[in-house]
C-alpha cells in the first residue's frame, strides 16, 4: 500500500518523470518497499542506540528535573540542607541574600570506577561586578552534610572540592607584591582535601589549588555547564560559559587517585555580598575504558585521596610586606617598648638596694 501512495506521488508530481524511463514499474515499487525496510530498520537501531546512551547515564548518582528523588523522604536520593529549596526548574543553593548557606548532597555513594559529571549551573544576582559573593562548590567527598566556610561546606574536607568562585579577594595584595599574578573572577579551581589541609580564602585556595581557569559564568544569557572526568587516575575539568557549546579545557590532573564510596554534592554561602546561587542538574556518566591486564595490577585501592608530585601544583603566595609608614611606626612603639621596660627596670633595681641596705642597720 505505502509503495502504491508513492507511486501516485510520483506520477502526481512532474519532477520525478525522469525516472520512469530509467525503472519499470515494478522496480519503483520495489525499491520503495527496499526504502521503507530500511527506514524502519534504522528507527530501530536509533532507538537501541538511544537505550544504550541512557544505559551509561547513572540515575542514582545524578540530580535531574522534576528533581522527584530530593526530600526528606526515606525513598529520596539527595538530601537538602540549609537554605537551599527546590523550584520547577533548579535547585536554589541560596537567594541573593546576606548570610545564606544551603547545599544538597547524595545519599549514595559512589562506587563508579570511571565516570563523567556533567553539572549545569548558573550564578545571577543584582550586584554590580566584584560585589558579589561569593560562590559555589561541587563536592565528591567521605563526608556529607556537614556545614562550614568553604563555600557552605566544612574546611579541611577529605575528597574533592571544584570551587566556582565569584569574589576575588586576594587581587588587591597580590597586585602590590606579586605583579601579574592576578586573575579574573569568577574563577574555576579544583583542590584534593586529605583531612589536614585547609581552603585558604583570604588568597582564593591559592596554596592548595591543583589547576584552574577563568570562567566569566555569572549573569550570562545562556546556559553554563562545568565537566569532570576521572579515570586512569586522571581528572580533566572543562567549562561551557560561553554560549558557544564547545568544552573549553580548563584543567588536567594526573597522578590523582580518589578512594571509591564518596558522595557527590554541591552547596554555595553568601556573606556581605550575595547572589543567587541555582544548580539546574547533575548528571553522572559512567564511562567504558579499556585497561591492560599491566594496568589492571598497577591500580591499587587507596583509603585516603592524594596526588602525585604534589608540590607541583603547590602555589606559593607570599605575605603582603610592610609599607615604609607600617615600618617606621612599628620601629617607634618597640623604642618606647624599651624605653618603658627600661625604666620600670631601673625602678625596680632602685627599691631592691635600698630595702638590701636597711636591713643592715
Amino acid at each position: 500500500m505505502v509503495a502504491a501512495v508513492i507511486e501516485a506521488n510520483l506520477n502526481g508530481f512532474g519532477g520525478f518523470s525522469f525516472l520512469r524511463p530509467m525503472f519499470p514499474f515494478k522496480n519503483i515499487r520495489e525499491l520503495t518497499c527496499l526504502f521503507v525496510t530500511l527506514c524502519v530498520l534504522t528507527s530501530h537501531s536509533l532507538a537501541d542506540e538511544q537505550e544504550f546512551i541512557e544505559d551509561f547515564l547513572k540515575r542514582e548518582y545524578s540530580l535531574v528535573k522534576p528533581y522527584r528523588g530530593l526530600g526528606f523522604s526515606s525513598s529520596s536520593q539527595w538530601d537538602l540542607m540549609g537554605t537551599a529549596m527546590v523550584t520547577p526548574d533548579h535547585v536554589r543553593l541560596t537567594p541573593d541574600l546576606q548570610s545564606r548557606q544551603g547545599a544538597v548532597w547524595s545519599r549514595v555513594p559512589l562506587t563508579v570506577r570511571d565516570w563523567e559529571l556533567k553539572v549545569h549551573f548558573k550564578i545571577h544576582g543584582q550586584g554590580k561586578k566584584n560585589l558579589n559573593g561569593d560562590g559555589m562548590a561541587i563536592w565528591l567527598t567521605r563526608d556529607r552534610m556537614q556545614d562550614g566556610a568553604v563555600f557552605g561546606s566544612m574546611n579541611q574536607f577529605t575528597g574533592l572540592g571544584v570551587f566556582v568562585d565569584t569574589y576575588p579577594n586576594a587581587e588587591k595584595n597580590l597586585d602590590k607584591t606579586q605583579p601579574g599574578t592576578q586573575r579574573t573572577f569568577p574563577y574555576v579551581s579544583v583542590m584534593l582535601g586529605n583531612g589536614t589541609l585547609s581552603y585558604d580564602h583570604d588568597y582564593d585556595g591559592r596554596p592548595t589549588e591543583l589547576g584552574g581557569c577563568t570562567a566569566t559564568a555569572r549573569n550570562a544569557l545562556h546556559d553554563t555547564f562545568l565537566l569532570l572526568r576521572y579515570s586512569k587516575s586522571r581528572l580533566t575539568l572543562a567549562v561551557d560559559v560561553d554560549g558557544k557549546q564547545e568544552w573549553v579545557d580548563c584543567a588536567d590532573i594526573t597522578g590523582l587517585k580518589l578512594p571509591s564510596g564518596y558522595f557527590f554534592g554541591a552547596s554555595s554561602a553568601t556573606g556581605d555580598l550575595s547572589d543567587n546561587h541555582d544548580l539546574i542538574s547533575m548528571k553522572l556518566f559512567q564511562l567504558t575504558v579499556e585497561r591492560t591486564p599491566e594496568e589492571e595490577d598497577e591500580e591499587e585501592e587507596v583509603t585516603v585521596p592524594r596526588v602525585d608530585n604534589m608540590e607541583q601544583f603547590r602555589v606559593d603566595v607570599q605575605e603582603e610586606g610592610m609599607s615604609g609608614v607600617q615600618l617606621v611606626v612599628t620601629l617607634l612603639f618597640s623604642a618606647m617598648g624599651l624605653g618603658v621596660l627600661a625604666v620600670v627596670g631601673v625602678s625596680v633595681y632602685g627599691r631592691w638596694k635600698e630595702n638590701r641596705r636597711k636591713r643592715f642597720y
